[in-house]
């Protein structure tokens, strides 16, 4: 359902939320090997990210990427819209482009309830859940 970048954003937001929360900037090369990703990819990922306000980035040798505590206000929801746009939280399941309270597509109210569920679970978390001591310890963001 997220495509690919999707995934990396959402990893690498997490694990940048978790690593800054003491104003100390994560240099990418640290990024991508925590969250096994191809380190020009996030990279590239990230700076647009920066662009449209969700984290900080600055550049040279002890650059990096740092998100604040007004910045871990950002549902995943948020990223999700920014990366990939809002079609799973309001697309339709099959991919039709008509589909809709008045035409439903055979799985229309199925897939509506599971969407619905999708955003109110994205909607709810937000970077800063992650920026606790316990939260650092006990997340996987690695895909193996």
């Amino acid at each position: 359902m997220l495509s690919k970048t999707c995934e990396y954003a959402l990893r690498a937001m997490i694990y940048i939320a978790q690593q800054s929360r003491d104003g100390s900037m994560i240099n990418i090369k640290e990024i991508a090997g925590k969250i096994n990703s191809p380190e020009l990819f996030i990279a590239k990922i990230l700076q647009g990210l920066s662009k449209q306000g969700f984290l900080q980035s600055s550049k040279g040798r002890y650059g990096g990427f740092y998100i604040s505590d007004d910045e871990a206000k950002h549902s995943l929801a948020d990223i999700i819209t920014a990366i990939d746009g809002d079609k799973m939280f309001a697309g339709c399941g099959l991919g039709l482009a008509f589909c809709s309270e008045t035409n439903p597509c055979p799985i229309h109210n199925t897939y509506k309830e599971a969407r619905d569920q999708l955003h109110e679970i994205y909607g709810k978390t937000t970077l800063s859940q992650f920026r606790t001591e316990n939260s650092v310890q006990k997340l996987q963001l690695r895909r193996e």
